[in-house]
């Protein structure tokens, strides 16, 4: 019992729910397959454990195997780490410079950003991976980098065996167009195999091999995203900040220098923040080494300033004339927009007719906003925002605000 309660160490056992979301149950059956099967052609047609060269590809299998489930299932449950609820900084003063989260009822420490899926504020949080089903963030970006990493390694194992087993078993019955060829197999053949390469047999070696080559290429262009993303020291959401902060300035002209605090001078440097020899990044999460230029509040500052100008000059009002279910995908409401529907995990919200938007931003034929809702809706914290297909709304051609103000004079 000892040893089960070590090994399964989750800080609530909620998190083992995880395991129940479509992203784990794909990978871990990917994982499942290519393994399995790459084990089974190695022993029964390929390279038996008879051999030293068998002995030793076993092992590398099922070393693959290991390693890759291990940082899996860290990235998993020992997760990205969270702000702590209520969290304020030490310094009071500091508050104005901090973004203050309603769902966590406390600010947002620099470099932290609140998940919608996760229901927290996380730590340096790079995006929530669905195939993890968490956030990929401070404490786990080396877990799943590393897992990025030896899953196209073991997938690439993987596919050399299921190639060299069919070719191997299927040499005589290799024909090309009119003629027969038959290759001359017996230097590589020196072993009956334990039994027949059936059609089954063949027909599950080459699904594995389609599995083990769209994971490599796909996993494998991923670890490069991740790594740019580690040498820079650089989250994808804060690249979308810099790009903002430059536009900013650029627009009002304001003749800023905009440094990004978290580059430490040197790649490598950079990438000893995210590797450590005990499997712990370095720092706290709320605190940071920075630029010595910039302080710890530079780019919580420049949010803000984003957040402002976004409220001035992005939102427009517009006004729902077609009421929408929520559905992902709508066919009700076009072929366009049920083909083009955003390829993310932001929400859907569903719209009344005579319901007032203010969009931030959008597609063609898909609008990003939120609800404009009452009083007591809003005193209470409440907030909706999502996505909706732009032929539901029609802009409006007033301002409240500003129906408002001229009210008020005409009253006055």
């Amino acid at each position: 019992m000892k040893v089960l309660s070590t090994f399964v160490t989750f800080e609530n056992l909620h998190e083992v729910r995880r395991l129940c979301h479509w992203g784990p149950i794909i990978a871990l059956s990917v994982i499942a397959i290519c393994s399995t099967m790459a084990i089974i052609d190695s022993i029964i047609w390929y390279w038996p454990l008879d051999t030293t060269g068998g002995s030793i590809n076993f092992i590398m299998l099922i070393n693959w195997t290991v390693l890759i489930l291990y940082n899996y299932f860290n990235a998993m449950f020992v997760g990205p780490g969270y702000i702590p609820l209520g969290w304020k900084p030490e310094n009071q003063q500091d508050m104005q410079y901090l973004q203050y989260c309603r769902v966590c009822q406390g600010y947002k420490a620099p470099r932290s950003h609140h998940c919608r899926k996760c229901n927290r504020c996380v730590m340096k949080m790079d995006h929530h991976c669905p195939w993890i089903n968490n956030c990929c963030g401070h404490l786990n970006h080396a877990y799943f980098t590393s897992f990025l990493l030896l899953a196209p390694l073991g997938c690439s194992h993987a596919a050399i065996i299921f190639i060299m087993t069919m070719y191997t078993q299927l040499y005589e019955r290799i024909s090309f167009g009119w003629s027969t060829v038959k290759i001359d197999m017996s230097a590589v053949r020196q072993f009956q195999p334990l039994m027949p390469f059936s059609v089954p047999a063949f027909a599950a070696t080459l699904f594995a091999l389609g599995l083990a080559l769209g994971t490599t290429i796909a996993v494998g262009m991923l670890f490069f995203i991740q790594m740019k993303v580690i040498l820079r020291n650089k989250t994808s959401i804060e690249s979308w900040i810099e790009e903002k902060a430059k536009d900013r300035i650029q627009h009002y002209q304001t003749g800023e220098e905009f440094i990004f605090p978290y580059h430490l001078g040197g790649r490598w440097l950079n990438f000893k923040q995210v590797f450590t020899w005990s499997g712990t990044p370095r720092g706290d999460g709320i605190v940071w080494p920075v630029h010595p230029k910039c302080h710890q509040h530079t780019l919580t500052i420049e949010q803000l300033k984003q957040k402002a100008d976004k409220r001035v000059r992005s939102q427009v009002q517009y006004q729902v004339v077609e009421d929408y279910n929520g559905a992902c995908c709508p066919l009700t409401k076009g072929l366009q927009t049920f083909f083009r529907t955003p390829c993310t995990e932001e929400p859907r919200i569903p719209l009344i007719k005579g319901e007032i938007i203010l969009a931030t931003r959008g597609t063609k034929w898909w609008m990003y906003g939120d609800k404009v809702l009452s009083e007591g809706e809003m005193r209470a914290g409440d907030r909706v925002r999502g996505w909706f297909p732009r032929r539901c709304v029609e802009k409006c051609h007033y301002d409240t605000a500003a129906n408002d103000n001229t009210s008020d004079k005409k009253v006055n």
